[in-house]
């Protein structure tokens, strides 16, 4: 693999393209035929790895149902979130968190099918198809310690026009 450094889960493949994405996308300064390639080594390892999962102790499993989850759908929303200025993007095992000045970009958030978390005071996307199996309320900080994070500051690489 060129791109990727050996996934071993589907939560550490979307982590690693989202900072692939954030360092490569034509709109960050980065070139498009480099996006192309990340885009087709992240759909391959998508479909070997879309239901191998870690749990917090360290295991890997299985899921028992298949996702009915796709590769673009992931890198559609990456792309989408790296332009929004003033935003937050945060992966915690297969959910994709926004948090930040969130307001302005609102309308784009629900158009991606966000969902707002009163109590987390932040967006969130995962796939349809998931239940909440417990009454539990978790807090983001504790869905991080659980799921682990990779959260990136997508602005460090924009490239500076000069006029």
């Amino acid at each position: 693999m060129k791109w990727f450094d050996n996934p071993k889960t589907l939560e550490e493949l979307k982590k690693q393209y989202k900072r692939l994405a954030v360092a490569h996308h034509p709109d960050m300064g980065g070139s498009t035929q480099e996006m192309q390639e990340i885009n087709s080594e992240y759909e391959k390892l998508f479909e070997q790895l879309k239901n191998t999962h870690q749990n917090k102790d360290g295991d890997f499993y299985t899921s028992t149902t298949d996702t009915t989850e796709t590769a673009s759908e992931f890198m559609d929303i990456i792309s989408a979130l790296i332009n929004l200025n003033g935003i937050a993007i945060e992966v915690c095992g297969s959910w994709v968190w926004v948090t930040g000045d969130t307001k302005p970009h609102k309308d784009i958030l629900k158009g991606l099918r966000f969902r707002w978390s009163s109590n987390k005071q932040a967006w969130y996307f995962h796939r349809e198809g998931f239940r909440k199996r417990s009454k539990k309320s978790l807090s983001l900080d504790e869905i991080r310690g659980f799921y682990g994070s990779e959260k990136i500051d997508q602005n460090v690489n924009r490239k500076i026009a000069v006029a």
